[in-house]
């Protein structure tokens, strides 16, 4: 880490992630001065690469994440972000499961243990609370907004989604959570996860 460095932003990720979200990630958060740390579950690998979300059968951006979840702790980072499509879906995958089990997902682990750390800010767009969804006492009670088409799944994870006429809400705010509604408020939900993040 850098001296000049504000510290760092994790930022968890698998295949066919949202490709907005991943170049204003690596192009806002630098610019406030948080360096951004890319995470995911590699298999025992010692890497990975992904490739976001095919746009006109082109996947315009790929990652190599070195940095296994379960290696790291949420206290090392300002603030985490789970990236939007498709890609939390792909982490909250168990190999093993057994009836009455809580998900054992190192991905799902490790947001356990984020969101009993003081101080550290969580942040979903869009499809992305999936990976929320895979324990319910994770969103039990908090107020949220997400894409559409994954209300069922988050409604009945047991958060209360916030609604603006007939959609969700572009962006909301619940104590260490901060969700957007999709990557076409990206520039929203940035400014407001750095905000936060400064008022601790």
């Amino acid at each position: 880490m850098t001296t000049m460095s504000k510290g760092k932003i994790g930022v968890l990720i698998e295949e066919h992630f949202d490709g907005t979200e991943f170049r204003r990630f690596n192009e806002y958060f630098p610019q406030q001065g948080y360096e951004v740390e890319y995470l995911s579950h590699l298999w025992g690998n010692p890497e990975l690469r992904f490739g976001s979300n095919p746009e006109n059968d082109q996947i315009e951006y790929h990652i190599t994440v070195k940095t296994e979840v379960n290696h790291v702790t949420p206290g090392d980072y300002k603030g985490i972000i789970c990236i939007g499509a498709y890609a939390m879906d792909r982490l909250r995958y168990q190999v093993r499961v057994s009836k009455g089990q809580k998900n054992q997902a190192p991905a799902v682990e490790f947001l356990r243990k984020a969101m009993a750390t003081e101080g550290v800010k969580l942040g979903t767009i869009c499809h992305s609370l999936w990976l929320f969804c895979a324990d319910p006492d994770l969103l039990k009670n908090r107020k949220v907004t997400c894409a559409h088409n994954i209300i069922c799944d988050v409604e009945n994870a047991g958060a209360e989604i916030v609604y603006d006429g007939e959609a969700t809400a572009d962006l909301v705010v619940d104590g260490n959570l901060i969700t957007g509604k999709h990557p076409g408020i990206v520039e929203q939900f940035m400014e407001v996860f750095v905000r936060e993040i400064e008022q601790n």
